[in-house]
């Protein structure tokens, strides 16, 4: 197996968790209706910039670009887990939503950022530049991974339009605002 196979595959297997991170976040704001805050939806965009690489390296082929839209979307994502880590540090805060593990999302998130920070270091030195841009057709796996991914960032951009709609979004969001004002508008009509 050469070099751009294995990284083709690690792509793959790093798009499937960035896919599942998102929906897990996605499913937890539809079944126990935490809605995600400003900085929350920050760090899911910088998760879909962070998907977005490996999407194009899987589509068009591994190049040193694409992992540099990695890169700036992990940067974007471990900020703003930090910016949210520092809101919640002092003594007797309880921190926003749950804790899963004794960490909240945001901490899970910052630990991610920095995992794939470190992972694309090691895809880069796997990056063998005579092979580098040609593409390998994606299987049926990658496929569904692919298309699995573009329906959760379909999923969240939709539920944040009905959250936000086109103004900023609450700080401590407590329904679909956008949403909501839509229904009232249907029923005074």
């Amino acid at each position: 197996m050469n070099l751009q196979r294995i990284a083709f595959s690690l792509n793959t297997l790093a798009l499937a968790l960035i896919t599942a991170v998102l929906g897990g976040a996605f499913v937890e704001q539809l079944a126990f209706g935490e809605l995600p805050c400003p900085l929350c939806l920050l760090q899911r965009a910088g998760l879909i910039a962070v998907g977005l690489g490996f999407l194009l390296n899987l589509r068009f082929g591994i190049q040193p670009m694409h992992y540099g839209v990695t890169l700036l979307g992990a940067l974007v994502g471990a900020a703003t887990s930090v910016r949210q880590i520092l809101l919640h540090i002092a003594p007797g805060d309880p921190g926003y939503s749950k804790a899963v593990f004794g960490f909240h999302l945001y901490t899970w998130s910052f630990l991610s950022f920095v995992g794939v920070m470190g992972g694309v270091a090691i895809l880069l030195c796997l990056t063998d530049k005579y092979q580098s841009g040609r593409p390998i057709s994606p299987g049926r796996i990658t496929g569904l991974v692919m298309l699995a991914f573009l329906a959760v960032v379909c999923g969240n951009l939709l539920s944040t339009l009905l959250e936000c709609g086109f103004t900023q979004c609450p700080a401590d969001p407590i329904g679909y605002m956008w949403l909501e004002s839509l229904v009232r508008t249907i029923k005074t009509y």
